[in-house]
């Protein structure tokens, strides 16, 4: 809204409008009051700058049957952009395969990048509100990529509250992947988790594993 002053003379003036200010992400500002001390200290690092950060967020959706049906991959960009707050573009097929009925540059999926305030958002969203919907939810496997990076996938996008169930054309799953600074996946997993990552307990995995 803006505010008005009157000069000498009687004339009114306006003042440029004063922006909204917004505050940051709440997970950012955890990251940098607590998280990144926490983790250098656990971590044992002689540098802050050494603490593992998160680059980027990128969300895939992989939409093979839009060669066929070309309103599922419009279904699923509209979904995407509700569930990320940002338009994600198409992805094409880089190579023809005849027994798939695949040509080369057909669309085939929609994916979209996440940085800066958007991808903590997302982050929080996804850790605290969208992972504890999914039904029978019991955590999520510790498996890095070997880089410090973790992905996970998703089998309906149903679970982000922004998605009307009623008016989805078809289920949808998705793979997030969660980019980070880390060297190696330990530390990738312990800033993961101090970020909240459900991840399930380490000993509980292994059993399972052997079971």
């Amino acid at each position: 809204m803006s505010d008005s002053t009157i000069q000498d003379g009687g004339t009114v003036t306006l003042d440029a409008p004063t922006a909204p200010v917004s505050s940051p992400p709440r997970l950012k500002t955890k990251y940098h009051d607590d998280i990144k001390a926490n983790l250098q200290e656990q971590l044992g690092l002689g540098n802050v700058m050494q603490v593992p950060a998160l680059v980027k967020i990128v969300i895939n959706m992989g939409v093979g049957k839009a060669t066929q049906q070309p309103s599922l991959l419009e279904g699923a960009v509209a979904d995407l952009t509700l569930i990320a707050g940002q338009k994600p573009i198409v992805t094409k097929a880089k190579t023809s395969i005849a027994g798939f009925k695949l040509r080369e540059g057909q669309a085939i999926g929609t994916k979209v990048t996440l940085r800066g305030d958007r991808m903590w958002e997302f982050a929080d969203r996804l850790i605290s509100v969208v992972l504890p919907r999914i039904r029978d939810f019991r955590g999520v496997r510790d498996k890095l990529d070997g880089r410090g990076n973790y992905s996970l996938g998703l089998s309906e996008q149903s679970v982000f509250p922004e998605i009307d169930f009623d008016k989805l054309e078809a289920t949808q799953g998705m793979d997030i992947t969660f980019v980070t600074t880390a060297p190696d996946d330990e530390r990738g997993y312990w800033l993961l988790k101090e970020l909240g990552m459900p991840f399930v307990a380490r000993e509980t995995a292994t059993q399972g594993r052997k079971s």
